[in-house]
C-alpha cells in the first residue's frame, strides 16, 4: 500500500496560503484492499512528530477531503501525515507533508515604501543588512504593486512570475511567503524589482492606466530566527533606498522594454525611499492600506513547460520569424551575447498571413519585448508581462540566429494534470490537446478569455461553460477557489450582481445571465468533482446573493413575473444563426436563455442549501424554483408542449436543465431542427459547449459523434485541419484559405468551445461522478466504430479511474476498467450481457462478443452524409438506389442530413422503395474495417 497526493486545500505543501479551513486529502494506491478500515491523520509541530498537536482518526474519514479543526498560529510550519489500514489488513503511512501559515491577522510593523513621487521610473528598492549568527529559520512576508520580483544577494527568490497576481485591489492585496534560510553570514542585500502589472499599467477594455493606483510600492518583513533562540526583524522602512532599474517600461498588453543602457550618461544614485505612512490620504495610493494585505490564495504562476523553436522562417516580406509550433502563453528567454547598444525586438503573433508575420487580431496590445544590450553575455527575459503567441518576429539580431538560442517559457498556474485521453483518431487527439493548451494559455491566475489581445480578462461566461472540462483536465480546486473569492469581492460592490468579467474596473453594473450564473455553476462543478461541503459553504453566500439579485430586480417591476426578461444578456454569443454570419449574437431568445439559467441557478442554490442544512433557505428556493419553472413553460411553450423557440441552443438548454412539458416531444423537435440545419452547428457559447453532451444524454450517441467528428465548416475539426494548436474564439476565425477573419474580435486561443471534451470524458469514455467527489462513479462507455479505440484516465480527488476500450477486428470488445481505493463504480459495458455491475476498487479486464456488433454501424437511421464517407457503403447504396447514392455523393447538405428512413418517405425522389429496403438490409450487415 502507498499513500500519495497529500494536499491541503488542493495544494501540495502550501506555504503562506490563506486558510478559511484546513482540508486534508490523500489517495491510496498499490493495495490489495478495496476499502479502508481505519484512517489516522496526525499534525505535528516538528518534522519528527515528537510534538503531535492534532489527531483525527476513524473508519469514515474522507480521502476526498477531511477537515482538520485546529487553531493555527501565524508564521508557523505544521507537519502532517496520513496512516491508512485497508480491509485486507495491509497498511501504510504517508510521507510527511507540510503546510505553513503566513502572517494571518498579525499586525504589520513594516510600512509601504516607494520611490519619490517625482521619480516615475521602474525602481529597485534595496536594503543592505548583516547576519552575524547561524540562522535556524528565515521567512520574508512581502508583496509589491503592481508586480514584483524579490532578490536576495542577486538571486531571485522563488520560481514565480507575475506576483502578487490579480485581485480586487480595493479590498485585498496578496502577500507571499519566501523561505530565506540562504542568508549569508555577513552582509546581505534584499531587493524588490517592481513593475506596473494589472494594478497600474494600461489594462481593461477602456485601455486606462492607474486603475488601482499610480505608485509602484513594496512592503515586507524579514523574520530571522537564530540557532541560539534570538530573533531579528527587518522591515521595509525609511532605511531602504532605491534607484532606477533597467526596465524602461512594462505592461500586460504592451510588453516590456529592458534597456541596459537606460542610465548610461545619466545620474542614477541610490536615494532614500518614500515611506507611505498614510497611503489612504492620497488618491494614487489609497488602496495600500495595511488592512488590505492578506495571505495568498493564488497558486504560483510558474514556467510549467519549455518549448523549443521548431523552425526559423524567412518570410516573403524579408522577416525573420521563430515558429514554436504551438500557440501558448508565456514569454521567450534567449541567450544574449551582443555588441553594446544592440537592440533586439521580439513581436508576437498567433498566425502567419501569406507566409508573413501578422498580429492584427491583437487589437491595441503591442505585445513586444525589446532588449538593449550593454555588451555582456547573459540570459534575457521579460519580468513583468506575458504574451499569447506561436510566432515571434525577430528584429535586430546580429548575424545568424540559432534555434537553440531561444526557449519558450510556458506560463500557467501550478495546477496538476488529472485527465488524459488518447484515441485511434489523430485529429481527435489533436483536438483534445488543443483544449488542454487552451486551458494552459488562459489559466494564468484567473480564467481569462484569451492571452494575447488587449483584453485578457476573467470573463465569467467562458469560465462557466468550460469548468466541467477544465476539472477533468486539471485539479482546479485551488485555482477556482481563488476565482470565487475574486467574484465575491466584486459582487459586494454590485449589490449581489456578478460582473461579466473581473477585474471589473470601476464596478460597472453590467450583469447578465449565463455569465453571471458562474456564481452557481462553478461551485456546483467543484462540489460534484471534489465533494467538499466546506467549499460549497464558502461559495454559498455568493450563490444565494446572485439569485436574490435577480429576484429583487424582478420584484422591482411592480410584481414578479419569475422570468429573467430584463436587462442586457449576451445570449447565445457568436452563434451562426444570427442575422449575418459575423453577428455577435444568435437568434435564440435572450429572455428564454436567461430564464432557464435563472431556474437552474435557483435549483442549484436549493440543492446546496439542502446539503448544508439550511432548511429555511431550501424551502424558499424550492418555491422560487417551481414558480420560475411554471413561468418558463407558460411563456415559451405551447399548450401542447412544443417549445416555441426553434433554435439549437434553445433545445440544448431546455433538455440539459430539464425544462419541458414533454421530453420526447422536445427531443423530436431538436432532431428536426438539427436536420433542418443540415446537421450544421448553428449554436454559439450557450449551445455548442453542451451540444454533444446533451445529445448523449438524449440517447443520440451517433449524432453526437457526427458532430464531434465533422470536419467541414463549422466544426471542431475544421480548425484542426487548418493547423490549429488551440481552440478558436469563433467557428470562422480563419477561412479555408488560411485567411484570418477581419472581425475585430478574433482570438485563436479561446477555450470555450473546447468544452466539447466533457462529452468525450463523460460519455464516449463514460467516466462521470455518481456521488460528489467521485466517491462513486459511473463508467459507461459508448463506443462508435469511428473512434474504435479510446484510452481515458481521470485521476479524480478520490483516485484514478480508467476506462480503455477497443472494438477489435474480430468484433470482440476489449474493455479495461480501473476503480480507485475506497470507491465504487457502476459499470455499464457496451453490449455486455450483464447490463449493470457495481464494482469495488481494482482493475478489471473484459473481452467479449457484444450483443451489438459495433463494426456494423449502419441502419435505417444512418444519414446519407455518413454513408457518403464510406466507399463500401456507397457501393451498396449505388447497387440498389443509384440516384440516392448520387445525391449522397453530391454533398447536398440538406438531403445529406436525412437518414435512409427519412429518404424512404420522400416519394418524389427517384428510388424503388423495395430496393431501398434491400440496401438498408445489406448495409446493416456491412462490416467497417
Amino acid at each position: 500500500m502507498q499513500i500519495q497526493d497529500l494536499k491541503i486545500n488542493g495544494v501540495n505543501n502550501p506555504v503562506g496560503f490563506h486558510m478559511d479551513s484546513i482540508i486534508c486529502s490523500w489517495k491510496v494506491t498499490h493495495t490489495k484492499s478495496q476499502k479502508q478500515a481505519n484512517v489516522k491523520i496526525e499534525v505535528s509541530a516538528d518534522e519528527d512528530f515528537c510534538e503531535i498537536i492534532f489527531t483525527k482518526e476513524g473508519a469514515d474519514l474522507k480521502q476526498q477531503g477531511e477537515t482538520l479543526c485546529m487553531e493555527l498560529k501565524p508564521r508557523t510550519t505544521y507537519y502532517y501525515r496520513v496512516a491508512v489500514t485497508g480491509d485486507q489488513g495491509d497498511s501504510a503511512v504517508s510521507e510527511t507533508g507540510s503546510f505553513e501559515t503566513g502572517k494571518m491577522e498579525e499586525s504589520w510593523k513594516a510600512e509601504w515604501i516607494a520611490a519619490a513621487e517625482e521619480d516615475r521610473f521602474h525602481p529597485v528598492l534595496r536594503k543592505i543588512f548583516s547576519v552575524e549568527k547561524p540562522v535556524r529559520r528565515a521567512r520574508i512576508y512581502g508583496t509589491g504593486v503592481g508586480l514584483f520580483e524579490l532578490y536576495m544577494n542577486g538571486e531571485k527568490l522563488g520560481q514565480e512570475y507575475l506576483a502578487p497576481y490579480v485581485t480586487q485591489y480595493e479590498t485585498n492585496i496578496q502577500v507571499l511567503t519566501f523561505p530565506a534560510e540562504g542568508l549569508a553570514q555577513g552582509e546581505n542585500t534584499l531587493e524588490f524589482l517592481l513593475g506596473k502589472g494589472w494594478y497600474m499599467g494600461v489594462f481593461g477594455l477602456e485601455l486606462q492606466k492607474h486603475n488601482y493606483g499610480d505608485r509602484m510600492a513594496a512592503i515586507a518583513e524579514l523574520h530571522i530566527e537564530y540557532e541560539d533562540g534570538t530573533e531579528d526583524l527587518i522591515c521595509t522602512d525609511g532605511s531602504w533606498e532605491y534607484r532606477g532599474s533597467m526596465i524602461e517600461d512594462s505592461g500586460i498588453y504592451d510588453g516590456e522594454i529592458y534597456n541596459e543602457l537606460l542610465w548610461e550618461g545619466k545620474e542614477n544614485p541610490w536615494k532614500p525611499v518614500n515611506v507611505l505612512e498614510h497611503p489612504e490620504e492620497n488618491e494614487g495610493t489609497k488602496n495600500l492600506v495595511k488592512s488590505h494585505l492578506m495571505d495568498r490564495l493564488s497558486l504560483p504562476v510558474l514556467s510549467m513547460e519549455e518549448l523549443a523553436v521548431q523552425e526559423i522562417i524567412h518570410t516573403p516580406a524579408g522577416e525573420t520569424v521563430l515558429d514554436f509550433g504551438q500557440n501558448f502563453a508565456g514569454f521567450v528567454e534567449f541567450d544574449a551575447a551582443f555588441p553594446k547598444g544592440t537592440k533586439i525586438t521580439l513581436e508576437c503573433a498567433e498566425i502567419l498571413q501569406e507566409g508573413n508575420f501578422y498580429h492584427g487580431n491583437y487589437r491595441d496590445a503591442v505585445s513586444t519585448f525589446t532588449y538593449i544590450s550593454d555588451g555582456t553575455a547573459k540570459k534575457i527575459r521579460p519580468h513583468f508581462t506575458f504574451f499569447g503567441f506561436r510566432y515571434i518576429r525577430l528584429t535586430g539580431w546580429p548575424g545568424e540566429c540559432r534555434k537553440e538560442a531561444f526557449t519558450g517559457k510556458v506560463l500557467y498556474s501550478d495546477i496538476e494534470r488529472t485527465g488524459y485521453i488518447r484515441t485511434n483518431n489523430e485529429k481527435i487527439n489533436r483536438l483534445y490537446e488543443n483544449t488542454v493548451w487552451g486551458l494552459k494559455g488562459n489559466f494564468i491566475d484567473m480564467p481569462t478569455d484569451c492571452p494575447q489581445r488587449s483584453e485578457r480578462l476573467g470573463w465569467t461566461g467562458d469560465a462557466q461553460v468550460f469548468a466541467p472540462t477544465a476539472s477533468y483536465h486539471m485539479d482546479t480546486r485551488a485555482f477556482f477557489h481563488k476565482f470565487m473569492k475574486d467574484l465575491r469581492d466584486e459582487q459586494r460592490f454590485l449589490d449581489g450582481g456578478i460582473p461579466n468579467y473581473v477585474p471589473n474596473i470601476g464596478h460597472k453594473p453590467d450583469c447578465g445571465s449565463v455569465w453571471g450564473d458562474v456564481a452557481t455553476f462553478v461551485p456546483y462543478v467543484l462540489y460534484q468533482y471534489y465533494g467538499s461541503a466546506e467549499e460549497l459553504e464558502y461559495c454559498y453566500p455568493m450563490m444565494r446573493d446572485w439569485v436574490e439579485y435577480i429576484d429583487r430586480q424582478d420584484a422591482a417591476r411592480g410584481g414578479r413575473q419569475y422570468l429573467y426578461n430584463f436587462g442586457f444578456h449576451f445570449g447565445d454569443w457568436l452563434a451562426l444563426d444570427g442575422p449575418t454570419p459575423t453577428s455577435f449574437k444568435g437568434s435564440t431568445n435572450d429572455d428564454f436563455i436567461a430564464s432557464v439559467y435563472y431556474y437552474r441557478s435557483v435549483q442549484i442554490v436549493r440543492e446546496a442549501a439542502g446539503r448544508l442544512g439550511k432548511t429555511e433557505d431550501a424551502k424558499r428556493y424550492q418555491e422560487l424554483e417551481e414558480k420560475i419553472y411554471e413561468a418558463v413553460l407558460r411563456e415559451f411553450y405551447t399548450p401542447s408542449g412544443r417549445l416555441a423557440i426553434d433554435t439549437q441552443a434553445a433545445y440544448v438548454i431546455a433538455l440539459k436543465f430539464h425544462v419541458y412539458k414533454d421530453r420526447q416531444k422536445l427531443v423530436g423537435q431538436f432532431k428536426q431542427r438539427l436536420m433542418q440545419d443540415c446537421h450544421q452547428i448553428k449554436c454559439g457559447f450557450v449551445g455548442a459547449p453542451l451540444l454533444c453532451t446533451v445529445l448523449a444524454e438524449a440517447g443520440l450517441f451517433e449524432l453526437a459523434y457526427d458532430f464531434l467528428l465533422k470536419e467541414g465548416f463549422p466544426s471542431w475539426l475544421y480548425s484542426v485541419n487548418l493547423g490549429a494548436t488551440t481552440i478558436w474564439e469563433r467557428w470562422n476565425s480563419v477561412g479555408e484559405d488560411g485567411t484570418i477573419s477581419d472581425t475585430g474580435m478574433n482570438s485563436l486561443n479561446h477555450y470555450s468551445y473546447g468544452s466539447v471534451m466533457e462529452f468525450v470524458y463523460a460519455y464516449a469514455a463514460g467516466i462521470r461522478p455518481l456521488e460528489p467527489g467521485f466517491a462513486k462513479a459511473v463508467i459507461a462507455p459508448h463506443p462508435d466504430i469511428r473512434l474504435r479505440k479510446i484510452e481515458c484516465s481521470y485521476n479524480s480527488v478520490s483516485g484514478n479511474y480508467v476506462c480503455n476500450y477497443e472494438i477489435c477486428g474480430d468484433g470482440k470488445m476489449r474493455v479495461q476498467v480501473e476503480v480507485p481505493f475506497n470507491c465504487e463504480a457502476v459499470v455499464e459495458l457496451p453490449g455486455y450481457p450483464e447490463k449493470s455491475m457495481t464494482l469495488g476498487a481494482g482493475t478489471y479486464e473484459y473481452c467479449y462478443v457484444p450483443e451489438t456488433d459495433y463494426r456494423k454501424p449502419y441502419s435505417k437511421d444512418t444519414t446519407l452524409n455518413r454513408i457518403a464517407a464510406d466507399g463500401n457503403a456507397m457501393k451498396v447504396l449505388a447497387k440498389y438506389a443509384p440516384a440516392i447514392a448520387g445525391i449522397a455523393a453530391s454533398g447536398d447538405p440538406e438531403l445529406g442530413a436525412n437518414t435512409l428512413e427519412d429518404i424512404s418517405h420522400k416519394g418524389f425522389l427517384p428510388f424503388e422503395p423495395e430496393k431501398l429496403g434491400q440496401a438498408v438490409e445489406e448495409l446493416s450487415e456491412l462490416t467497417v474495417e
